[in-house]
């Protein structure tokens, strides 16, 4: 057998395991571990997860991930985060569609402290979804917000998923990061300018706060004013200090972690319980995140060994013709479909071996293409009938919201992050510009 049919028959089984519900990790690492034994033997193949383990333990950068994670879950559990949207909700309440706006605003704030989606959809359906219904927000618009504006988790740093893909493409996590500022505000500016929009035209889809719940004193709408600034000081300590260039990538993490446990000391919410949920939620989900690199590296060594990067390249560039942009195309549209089925995780696992050393050799840039991988990711979390935050939201959502209205719901959004897209597609330097004026500095 060739190894073009070997390359193809694994990808094959490992779509088929992940498929009827296998854990991710495991699937890929038992997909390289059996092929390798084939492959190479005994000796050969114990050696390729026995390397790929060292260089993920030697790898100094992996601390900042249980460390990011710590502070999100820190900030989440401890209420700090909570006290941010009560900000929102009494200084951007009167306007139409304000907390609809001020919840996109916390979404890109809790992104900036936690760089998971998942934390951003369980604060906004618990604290920003009853806020909202209760004061008669349309509840597909409310619903689509939260999606949306969670799923900018992955993409405003510090993003765990931009992390997992330097790691995995071997590209330097600090360069993700500032590329996927300014498509974050992008999108979060596309979804905010749309509910203004939106609920400026018909003021029913968000009515402002009624006049009795405007009527606050000033010493109370400065205490929560001063509540709400400490998670934005948080998050300065973390990417602020970061990119004046006073602490390293690692110690900017390390900064974050402190930051939220002393934040939550002094509000004195820092109890047994929060400390157990917190330490609790940051072991698994860090974990989770290490089983997976490893076995994505064991699974890539054995492509490589394979030579299916070549053989790829062969079949796109030689045999079907295809140019570079639309090879690109291919790729974008391929994590669409595989999004419906698969996490982010998952995709990147399954296609990072192959995709990565294909862009870099087609001459795109691979801090580029880390920042179109996670839009096209956030396109596929929310991409009717299966994406993952489709049911995640339904999940979470009081039972007045049904899964029809979750997918009409996200429709604008889903429209919206296309358009996101395209532009930063025709215009690398939204993502460019920074890492480029940094580091160029």
């Amino acid at each position: 057998m060739s190894n073009e049919y070997i390359a193809l028959l694994m990808f094959s089984t490992l779509m088929l395991m992940l498929v009827t519900g296998q854990r991710v990790f495991g699937a890929v690492g038992f997909v390289a571990a059996v092929s390798a034994l084939l492959l190479w033997g005994g000796t050969g193949a114990g050696e390729m997860p026995f390397n790929a383990s060292i260089g993920l333990l030697n790898w100094y950068p992996l601390l900042t991930l249980p460390l990011f994670i710590y502070m999100g879950y820190m900030l989440s559990e401890s209420g700090i985060a909570g006290d941010l949207y009560r900000m929102f909700h009494v200084w951007m309440g009167p306007l139409p569609g304000g907390l609809a706006l001020g919840t996109i605003v916390l979404m890109v704030a809790i992104s900036a402290m936690n760089g998971l989606s998942v934390a951003g959809m369980a604060i906004g359906t618990s604290i920003a979804l009853p806020e909202m219904l209760k004061r008669k927000y349309d509840k597909i618009m409310v619903t689509g917000v939260i999606q949306a504006g969670s799923s900018l988790g992955i993409m405003v740093p510090p993003s765990i998923v931009l992390v997992l893909y330097g790691m995995i493409a071997r590209q330097p996590v600090s360069q993700l990061w500032l590329a996927g500022v300014f498509p974050g505000l992008l999108l979060a500016v596309l979804f905010g300018g749309y509910i203004a929009i939106r609920c400026k035209l018909n003021p029913e889809l968000g009515p402002p706060l009624a006049e009795e719940e405007r009527q606050m004193p000033r010493k109370e709408k400065l205490r929560l004013l001063y509540a709400g600034i400490l998670p934005l000081v948080i998050i300065f300590s973390v990417t602020g200090l970061f990119m004046i260039g006073v602490t390293s990538l690692v110690e900017s993490s390390a900064v974050g972690a402190a930051a939220a446990t002393i934040a939550a000391i002094a509000k004195k919410r820092l109890t047994r319980k929060v400390m157990d949920n917190t330490l609790h939620m940051t072991l698994n989900v860090s974990c989770m995140f290490m089983w997976i690199i490893l076995a994505a590296l064991c699974f890539g060594a054995v492509f490589d060994g394979l030579g299916a990067v070549k053989a790829i390249e062969i079949l796109f560039l030689e045999k079907w013709g295809l140019g570079p942009w639309e090879v690109l195309i291919m790729m974008q549209v391929s994590y669409i479909l595989m999004g419906m089925f698969l996490d982010d995780t998952a995709m990147l696992v399954i296609v990072a071996p192959l995709y990565i050393p294909l862009i870099i050799s087609l001459g795109f840039n691979p801090i580029w293409y880390g920042v179109l991988y996670t839009v096209t990711c956030q396109i596929a979390y929310m991409t009717p009938p299966f994406g993952y935050n489709l049911f995640l939201m339904k999940a979470m959502a009081p039972p007045e919201i049904t899964l029809v209205d979750i997918y009409k719901s996200i429709v604008p959004f889903v429209l919206l992050m296309c358009f996101g897209l395209a532009l930063i597609m025709i215009f690398p330097q939204i993502a460019l510009w920074l890492p480029e004026f940094y580091y160029g500095k």
